[in-house]
């Protein structure tokens, strides 16, 4: 996924967000509902996440220094980490006691219809922000299903809006549900399980959240696909034996740590390792988009060493490159 990408669907849940919050608040003093309350915070929530994400993206932009060489890529994925915290915290528990509130005290709704129509107005706007992250994703998504692209993607913009988004949707379809049967049956108890369902939702989507920022914290490799390509080209390389050794891992969404052990054949002279070497790094660089940071060591695999002498003294094995 490309940054800017990311950036466009940030911007645009950002926007949504930002108008659809104020609009429930609103609902919320002209109906005290407690649904409204729940969906306005979430929507808190959400802008505050976006502004965390578009935080994460600028430090990531800094130029490496003495203390991080490798740069501040993972500043992205930390970002992604204070996402999940703030919708488990402010969104999801934060709905959870309100909704468990209500449902102990029911409140009469005030105004009822307002909320309703504005909770339509709103779903409309959420529409607008996910056919954003729906659109930028389905640029890199290719044939993946939309829970693959999720779980593989290793920029945690574009999967965090569109989760943050569907869970939005999910979330005014619950509001709606409650306050339109209150309405009908005129029993609030619907608006405290309508909270609820939005403080259940939200939980569930800030575990997924912070489990794939977990995984990108800790380190993940790149993709199956990416890796299967790295090691292909490698093998093709002129010069290049085997892969012996390969590991990969990302240092941010857009640069990737490629180190891998190349067998090399024993004759090879100091020149032609180097040649290989070379030429081994440029091809990597073209057969994929992503930036990287290449480590290869030369090594003379075992099977390509000469066999036990006739004698049955075997010969000394040659040493690594």
């Amino acid at each position: 996924m490309s940054t800017q990408g990311g950036t466009k669907a940030v911007l645009a849940a950002l926007a949504a967000n930002l108008g659809i919050a104020v609009t429930k608040f609103v609902a919320f003093l002209l109906t005290q509902s407690s649904s409204m309350l729940a969906e306005s915070i979430h929507s808190v929530a959400d802008s505050g996440n976006q502004g965390l994400l578009l935080l994460g993206q600028r430090k990531s932009a800094s130029p490496p220094d003495e203390e991080h060489p490798f740069g501040y890529g993972r500043a992205r994925y930390i970002a992604a980490f204070l996402v999940a915290i703030v919708l488990f915290s402010v969104g999801g528990l934060f709905s959870v006691y309100e909704g468990v509130e209500k449902l102990r005290h029911p409140h009469e709704l005030d105004s009822g219809l307002i909320a309703i129509v504005i909770l339509v107005i709103a779903v409309g706007l959420e529409s607008y922000s996910l056919s954003t992250a729906v659109r930028e994703s389905s640029k890199t998504r290719g044939d993946r299903s939309w829970w693959q692209f999720i779980r593989e993607a290793r920029a945690p913009e574009l999967p965090i809006v569109l989760l943050e988004d569907l869970a939005a949707e999910l979330g005014l379809i619950f509001a709606l549900l409650g306050v339109g049967l209150t309405l009908l049956l005129d029993d609030p108890i619907w608006d405290g399980a309508g909270t609820l369902a939005i403080g259940i939702l939200l939980l569930v989507v800030a575990v997924l959240v912070a489990t794939e920022a977990y995984g990108m914290l800790v380190g993940e490799a790149a993709t199956p696909q990416a890796v299967a390509t790295i090691r292909g080209t490698l093998a093709a390389a002129p010069g290049v034996t085997k892969v012996i050794h390969l590991r990969t891992l990302h240092l941010g969404p857009d640069e990737l740590l490629v180190a891998a052990k190349i067998g090399i054949a024993p004759t090879a002279t100091m020149r032609e390792v180097a040649a290989t070497i070379d030429g081994a790094e440029e091809a990597l660089r073209a057969s994929l988009t992503v930036p990287m940071r290449i480590f290869l060591e030369p090594d003379i695999p075992r099977d390509s060493l000469p066999r036990p002498s006739a004698g049955g003294t075997e010969a000394t094995s040659a040493p690594a490159v």
